[in-house]
């Protein structure tokens, strides 16, 4: 940031999911000592907005609702890939408050697209070997634990809205769910490979049992006020990811 002098600092890095879970003071010293280090080179440096990549995972799946969630449902829910994230965003919030730094707080769904998975995330490992088994014709092993039904966004959609947060002029709210708007069953993934790959295979590792999502998030305010919305349907997300990894593979190979 010295070196640079951004007046903009897009925040992405960080353990994913199990990652997380597998051992906590690992996760906390790179999830949120990462995140304190990032907010003090912030203020040293006069970096004049902060984006940081949240997760639907803050939101506390213990209470109940009747509706998609909005961006003041409450945070917490006892696992450490979600609290340590919502701890990662009061952080923020107190550095922003106190040195006066702009601060936006995107809250993606479940990112899908070439290469998310390398932190950690189990959704995005799943996409990964489906696509891969119908590429391969080879047949995809999937924790029971992933054939949950679940809210979703592509790689090129969260992108766009990262560079909406990025150059837009401040808003008054800060925070802002980013997904599809709507749960999708595991079924509809797999019929959405179907459509690239009408015989592809997977089988179902014994596990944990699938944790469905009830409700999707609200994304009305990210449409309201970013003029945001997604442009890809689970079916496009994938057709889209099979000509990344197409050219990933020639480049590989040649």
């Amino acid at each position: 940031m010295q070196d640079c002098k951004p007046s903009v600092v897009l925040h992405t890095a960080g353990l994913i999911g199990g990652r997380v879970q597998q051992s906590l003071s690992n996760a906390f010293d790179i999830n949120l000592g990462g995140t304190r280090n990032i907010a003090e080179a912030v203020r040293l440096t006069g970096v004049k907005r902060l984006v940081h990549i949240s997760t639907m995972g803050v939101y506390d799946t213990r209470r109940e609702t009747n509706a998609n969630v909005p961006e003041d449902f409450p945070r917490g829910a006892n696992r450490g890939y979600g609290n340590y994230k919502a701890a990662k965003e009061m952080i923020l919030e107190a550095y922003a408050d106190e040195y006066k730094f702009e601060l936006l707080i995107l809250r993606p769904a479940n990112v899908y697209g070439f290469g998310h998975f390398f932190a950690g995330s189990s959704g995005g490992m799943k996409m990964q070997a489906l696509l891969e088994a119908g590429l391969d014709g080879l047949a995809a092993r999937i924790p029971s634990s992933e054939t949950m039904a679940n809210e979703y966004i592509y790689e090129r959609d969260i992108g766009d809205i990262a560079d909406i947060a990025a150059t837009v002029a401040a808003p008054k709210e800060y925070i802002f769910n980013v997904g599809n708007g709507y749960v999708t069953p595991f079924e509809d993934v797999v019929g959405a490979v179907r459509n690239l790959f009408p015989k592809v295979v997977f089988e179902v590792e014994a596990g944990a049992p699938p944790k469905s999502k009830a409700h999707a998030m609200d994304i009305s305010r990210a449409k309201s006020v970013l003029g945001w919305q997604p442009k890809y349907t689970i079916a496009e997300g994938f057709a889209d990811y099979l000509v990344e990894m197409k050219r990933a593979r020639q480049a590989l190979q040649g």
